[in-house]
């Protein structure tokens, strides 16, 4: 099969970036011809590995710096002149030139599969790619989420697309009642779970990972993890990732006097030995797609707290088995739950055990064949 995934950089950091490329990766592995496009490229390299036998192509080259409409051409655009929706979260980054290239892109095909990996892109692919392609929509965050702008025009075009497919399925529920009569799949990203060490639950150490974005909630983890220290002063929370909040966190760090205690990692390119080294696991979103990260700590057979915020987690983790959901946003209850585990390490070893069995569940071996055998099916239909 002919598979082209779109992304809307495919040279920068980020789970969908890192889970697309993998799925093309697979692909290709499994012997299909795959192309990922990049709608920009802002940086010389990805950064993140792509198989040789993955061709990419990039539509718009920013790398000498960005064009940005005129203020008068912005705001024509905003009232008539463009797909992309104001609200979309990245709408930014499609200014004029850059949306007409991806429009004229998808408007050549005449063949083969295409992915769109998020709403800007879905909605164009949705209006203008031709009905001879099969177009598929990937959804990397959740259908709540979105700004009425943004589902409103979701629920406008999307049925025009072969398919819809979503990371959890109760995000999947939500799309069929929007979209009656559109194929709405739910097909969970893979993470690659083998050979990862288990944690050996014996260091005090808890770890979260992510943007340092305000959608992440470090600013909740930050306080609670203050409650943590009031009653187990010698545990230490590293926190991996970067992002424009590391200032605002670095200040709430030390009004909190957690400067001992909790420490801004940035990136690290070894955080599988870094998880391996930790005892449990936090995630504190405020939303989530599917939480890859925790996910791949759960293969370390780490333990997770995590808020029951939407999608995601819950459709992950079952409490007081795998893990420890709370209330989402609780802070008290984030640090009743890390305070719990830190107390009980029998509970964390059983846990952590739970856990690592239900991270197989994502296992590429068991998401790539849904992914092909969707494909086939659409391309047969077509």
């Amino acid at each position: 099969m002919k598979i082209r995934y779109m992304l809307l950089h495919a040279y920068g950091m980020g789970g969908t970036i890192r889970t697309v490329l993998n799925q093309a990766n697979a692909m290709a592995a499994a012997g299909h011809d795959v192309e990922v496009i990049s709608t920009v490229r802002r940086r010389d390299e990805p950064q993140f590995e792509i198989d040789s036998r993955v061709r990419v192509t990039a539509l718009a080259d920013q790398r000498g710096g960005v064009r940005p409409d005129s203020v008068g051409r912005r705001a024509w655009r905003m009232m008539r002149g463009r797909i992309v929706p104001v609200g979309e979260f990245k709408a930014d980054w499609f200014t004029e030139r850059v949306e007409r290239a991806v429009i004229d892109y998808v408007s050549s095909l005449t063949d083969g599969i295409l992915v769109t990996t998020r709403p800007a892109l879905n909605l164009i692919s949705a209006r203008r790619t031709p009905e001879s392609v099969v177009r598929v929509a990937q959804d990397h965050m959740n259908l709540d989420t979105y700004p009425e702008t943004v589902r409103s025009d979701i629920a406008r075009y999307y049925g025009r697309l072969d398919a819809v497919v979503t990371l959890t399925a109760s995000d999947r529920e939500d799309y069929r009642k929007l979209l009656p009569g559109t194929r709405v799949e739910w097909v969970p990203n893979a993470v690659a779970t083998v050979g990862r060490a288990p944690t050996r639950q014996e260091n005090p150490l808890v770890v979260a990972a992510g943007r340092l974005v305000g959608q992440k909630g470090f600013d909740l983890l930050i306080p609670a993890f203050k409650q943590v220290v009031a009653r187990n002063p010698e545990w230490n929370l590293r926190i991996f990732g970067t992002g424009p909040k590391k200032a605002d966190l670095a200040k709430l760090i030390a009004e909190h006097g957690l400067a001992g205690n909790v420490t801004l990692m940035g990136r690290s390119d070894r955080l599988d030995q870094e998880l391996a080294k930790a005892s449990i696991y936090v995630l504190s979103s405020r939303f989530e797609g599917l939480p890859m990260v925790m996910i791949e700590s759960m293969a370390h057979a780490l333990p997770i707290v995590a808020f029951d915020c939407p999608t995601g987690p819950g459709d992950v983790l079952t409490h007081d088995h795998d893990g420890l959901l709370v209330p989402a946003r609780d802070v008290d209850a984030l640090a009743a739950g890390v305070n719990r585990l830190i107390a009980d390490r029998e509970l964390r070893v059983r846990m952590g055990a739970a856990a690592a069995a239900t991270a197989l569940e994502y296992s590429p071996q068991k998401v790539m064949p849904l992914w092909e055998r969707m494909f086939a099916d659409l391309a047969a239909a077509r």
